[in-house]
């Protein structure tokens, strides 16, 4: 793929001894000489990690220099020592790139409740700052630096014309298991040399998220570490965007994101498929989005998909239970185009063909149609097999 990397930006990664496999980089840093305006959506997990809640209080900012990411640690459920690292880490990484340490954000992904090395951070912070570089290599790492569980990269970029002048935006993101943002483990940013306002930047990031990050789910869970960021270098062009430029820019960052977000999705620990499920005709997005939410949650529905069984009573009894009302004899379903289940009622199939159709291919279809109304919702999730059981039952053993 072609990346379009964004001017104003420099990327380092490299393994700085956090996780054991020394060809793992486990840190990364991202760094704009020239400041970025930062924007942020972050886990609504009550329980939060250190980094959310110094993420949380410094966006959205005008002048943001570095962020600094570990991974193999979450840095979360660590008490004050856990703040005060945090904290740290941001002095670290400011110091390493000339900033003040107010211009640094901080993301910490990995195990649940055991301390930062700092010792290995202070190092690695050093060392990754005497790497930092433009271009697809410095990038590339940088994208690696952020992973645990991930079978790999999960990148998107997208170059666009606004005002005559061309717009880079590129994002990288980690997330496998312990995905169920409701923004809200995953960690991404995403850069662009467009010139934005902060609240422009909050607002179109926080458009983007709704459509993609908080319309994915593996198993459900909600991290405690969940961090989105959008930084804007101002870069390819000093004036703002303008009235008829923004929607364009929200469009491009809304791809990116949808685009991460299904990479995410698709890498769910063991899955062997990835399910798109589509909602439509309710009374409203949220009621649309609550049900394919509760749909895609339910082991059973994600158990028949892994056995290629178009179960089509485990998908339409999910929505009943989703805490929305609506007319059950206006009720539709269809699995990879299959009609299954019409007004209500289920409708003659092969179920052979159905099956096969799911066995046959690792994209699964599954479209819900309701006749309440005009809203709609895509949702992506993954399926649940004994692999994904046998990995998170060791997780930390």
């Amino acid at each position: 793929m072609t990346l379009h990397l964004p001017l104003g930006f420099r990327f380092a990664g490299l393994h700085a001894g956090i996780m054991k496999n020394p060809q793992k980089e486990d840190l990364t840093l991202i760094h704009c000489p020239g400041g970025a305006v930062a924007a942020g959506t972050y886990t609504t997990n009550l329980v939060f990690a250190a980094p959310v809640a110094l993420d949380r209080a410094r966006t959205p900012s005008g002048d943001i220099r570095v962020v600094i990411v570990n991974s193999g640690n979450a840095n979360a459920c660590t008490g004050e020592r856990g703040m005060s690292d945090c904290r740290e880490m941001a002095r670290l990484a400011s110091d390493a790139v000339g900033a003040k340490e107010p211009q640094a954000l901080v993301m910490s992904t990995g195990v649940i409740g055991h301390f930062l090395p700092m010792d290995k951070i202070a190092a690695g912070a050093k060392k990754a700052a005497g790497q930092l570089a433009e271009g697809e290599a410095a990038f590339l790492a940088a994208a690696r630096g952020i992973l645990t569980t991930d079978q790999g990269m999960k990148i998107a970029s997208r170059q666009v014309e606004l005002g005559g002048k061309t717009i880079n935006l590129a994002g990288m993101c980690k997330g496998a298991g312990m995905i169920g943002p409701q923004m809200a483990t995953m960690l991404c940013v995403v850069c662009t040399d467009a010139m934005l306002m902060p609240a422009e930047a909050q607002a179109a990031l926080k458009f983007a998220v709704e459509e993609s990050f908080n319309c994915i789910s593996v198993e459900g869970h909600m991290s405690t570490n969940d961090t989105v960021l959008l930084l804007a270098s101002g870069a390819a062009d000093k004036k703002p965007l303008g009235n008829k430029e923004l929607p364009l820019f929200e469009a491009a960052l809304s791809e990116i994101c949808i685009d991460l977000g299904k990479q995410i999705a698709n890498d769910g620990e063991g899955a062997s498929h990835l399910i798109t499920l589509d909602v439509r005709g309710c009374k409203t997005r949220e009621a649309a989005r609550q049900i394919a939410k509760t749909v895609a949650n339910s082991a059973l529905v994600k158990t028949a998909i892994s056995g290629a069984d178009p179960n089509w009573g485990r998908i339409v009894s999910g929505a009943g239970y989703a805490g929305v009302a609506f007319d059950p004899a206006g009720v539709d379903l269809s699995i990879n185009g299959h009609l299954l289940y019409e007004r209500g009622a289920p409708v003659p199939f092969d179920a052979k063909t159905v099956s096969q159709s799911i066995k046959g291919s690792r994209d699964t279809s599954l479209v819900l149609t309701f006749r309440e109304g005009n809203a709609s919702v895509r949702f992506w999730t993954s399926d649940l097999n004994v692999d994904y059981v046998r990995f998170n039952s060791d997780y930390t053993t």
